[in-house]
């Protein structure tokens, strides 16, 4: 039986305190999944972490906006084709205005998300983006326990024009990035596995989407969600729970760390 662990956004701007869009939990999640990487050892095939790639100016930071006073709007703002239209918001750069009001109009109908103002995070190059410094140096001891072994990055988020919350593709895909796309590369390697433990932040955003996008091309009973070792965005908690119960019926396991440890 082969297991593989596929990380979401375990980066210090989701997971440590001192970071820009702190998950509550996020850090006790690290630990739980630092303890299971040890107590699997050889039990554990592959390892797959995916890291939010942000530049300061994205459709989902404030630098993007300004609202009428021209000011950019606080992060946690949301943006709506009504507050586009009256003018309570607009692109800060004008020739974008036209594509960002096609984009969230487009948002509005996929009924997923609004689109959420967040603070500046994971910026390419900083602190933030890189991968929690103790579950960093747990990645580090699987893979030098077994020379060749390495660990799967997949980095998403970098295109300015879309978020991308899911690691699978992009909430609206950019008919001129390739990468906003379907990636279909990471789909096959983790088909190759009997069992996919999920894990990472945030369970209510990144976490849901990929798990959303990934039961369309991957038996859903080969799922997991490790349930102790993903935690909410404070104020979308109802998004992580409804989630949850939405695997659970499609037929997506859910597990804790030491549940999936004594299955293994």
């Amino acid at each position: 039986m082969t297991n593989t662990l596929l990380l979401i956004d375990p980066q210090n701007d989701f997971c440590d305190p001192k970071g820009s869009l702190c998950v509550p939990g996020a850090t006790e999640d690290c630990a739980r999944i630092i303890d299971l990487i040890g107590s699997l050892g050889n039990r554990l095939s592959s390892v797959h972490v995916t890291m939010d790639t942000h530049h300061l100016f994205h459709i989902a930071h404030p630098i993007f906006w300004l609202d009428k006073d021209g000011q950019p709007p606080a992060p946690f703002t949301t943006i709506t084709s009504e507050s586009l239209s009256s003018g309570k918001y607009r692109a800060s750069v004008p020739q974008y205005q036209r594509y960002a009001e096609e984009y969230v109009a487009t948002l509005t109908k996929t009924e997923k998300y609004s689109l959420c103002v967040w603070p500046p995070h994971c910026l390419i190059g900083t602190w933030g983006h890189d991968i929690f410094y103790p579950l960093e140096d747990a990645l580090i001891a699987w893979e030098s326990a077994m020379p060749g072994r390495i660990v799967d990055y997949t980095y998403k988020g970098s295109n300015v024009r879309t978020e991308h919350y899911s690691a699978i593709r992009a909430e609206v895909s950019d008919a001129a990035d390739p990468q906003s796309r379907t990636n279909f590369a990471l789909i096959e390697r983790l088909k190759t596995a009997d069992n996919v433990a999920i894990a990472g932040e945030a369970l209510s955003h990144c976490v849901a989407n990929t798990v959303r996008d990934l039961i369309t091309c991957i038996a859903a009973s080969k799922l997991i969600v490790l349930t102790d070792a993903s935690s909410n965005v404070t104020g979308f908690e109802g998004l992580g729970s409804s989630f949850l119960t939405e695997m659970e019926q499609a037929g997506v396991r859910l597990m804790t760390c030491a549940e999936f440890l004594a299955s293994a």
